[in-house]
This record gives structure tokens, sequence and C-alpha cells, in this order.
């Protein structure tokens, strides 16, 4: 039966230090990374693209990028409403989806038809949580780990 509590150390991918002991050992909580696992320094760090929704104000920004914390970073926003799996033609298609709520470039007002869509992405969950999920599922694809 899994026991969950604080593990040995955090995390190495996203630096949780809550995880759940199963019969292979402590697994992250947030990102299910086993604890002790290293990804194999010679390969390159998986790109996961995302489109995101920030929120500044009365308007949310749809976006892409495949490092979403360098590229928040540079961006203005109050909040951060979600990720979802996808590079540019989804981003495009959601431009498309919300093309009479646009204000300008990537800019939208913060309708609640967006807002509907951007809760029924992230589904309470923190949106970094979700894409640490993503990039430890490319990583152990990458690795061929048996976690």
């Amino acid at each position: 039966m899994p026991v969950f509590g604080t593990m040995p150390g955090v995390c190495r991918l996203c630096g949780s230090p809550n995880g759940v002991k199963r019969t292979n050992g402590w697994h992250c909580c947030i990102c299910d990374w086993r604890v002790g696992d290293v990804p194999d320094p010679e390969l390159p760090r998986p790109l996961i693209h995302v489109v995101y929704y920030i929120r500044w104000a009365d308007r949310v920004k749809i976006g892409t990028s495949a490092n979403p914390h360098q590229r928040l970073a540079t961006l203005w926003h109050d909040e951060i409403l979600a990720f979802e799996p996808g590079g540019r033609d989804l981003e495009q298609a959601r431009h498309t989806q919300f093309a009479d709520l646009r204000e300008g470039g990537e800019w939208f007002s913060a309708d609640p038809r967006l807002l509907q869509h951007a809760a029924a992405l992230s589904q309470g969950d923190d949106p970094w949580h979700a894409y640490a999920r993503w990039v430890s599922t490319a990583l152990k694809r990458a690795n061929s780990l048996d976690l």
C-alpha cells in the first residue's frame, strides 16, 4: 500500500518535497519522478511546447512557448490561468476560437467563455504541476526509465 509523506529529498524535476512511497521507491506527488533517478545528462532536455493562458487585469493572453518559465518571466501578468500541450497550430486554433474577444495581438477580453475554457484545462490544478508531469513523462520516455 502506498505511503504519502515527505520524501528524503526534494524532487529533482519540480522541487516538491512531497511524495508517495511505492514498492519501487519514492515518487514525487506533483510530477511522479522517482527519487534517485537521474536524467541522462548527454540527452537534451525535452521541449514541451505549451499554449499558455495568462491574465493581466481584464485581459487574457493566449501564447505559446517551448520554455514557459523563461517566456512568462518576461510578460506582465497577474495570474497564470492554464497550460495545454501544443504549439503554434493549437495557439492559432485558440486565437480563431476566441477571435470575437480579441483586443489586439494575442490579447483577448477576459470573457467568461474564455475563462471557463482555461478553468476546464487546468481542472483546479496548478499549471506548473501539469507542466512538470509532461516534462517527467517526456524524460521517462527519452531515458527509457522503468518507473
